[in-house]
């Protein structure tokens, strides 16, 4: 009975990693540190694989990486970005 209240139109978490899966996004690390790039893929533990990464610390640019992992434990939260960045 639960699921039906859910209705159709409301997405799960697995759905929306995959929608974003390839498309930008910022990972918010628990130390506040953001990282922005292209999520690669992602696994049940939400250990993350990146490309085109970049690293930003108080908002502001620190280093480029291009391929990055980022172990699931460290992740606040996987934001989508919007095509126009800041």
């Amino acid at each position: 009975q639960m699921a039906d209240s859910i209705g159709p139109a409301k997405r799960s978490p697995t759905e929306f990693l995959k929608q974003v899966t390839g498309r930008p996004v910022v990972v918010k690390l628990n130390t506040g540190v953001d990282y922005r790039g292209v999520l690669a893929c992602l696994d049940g533990y939400m250990n993350i694989a990146m490309e085109q990464t970049e690293e930003y610390v108080n908002g502001q640019l620190k280093n480029k990486y291009g391929d990055a992992f980022i172990r699931g434990n460290n992740v606040l939260y996987i934001s989508t970005v919007s095509a126009k960045k800041r």
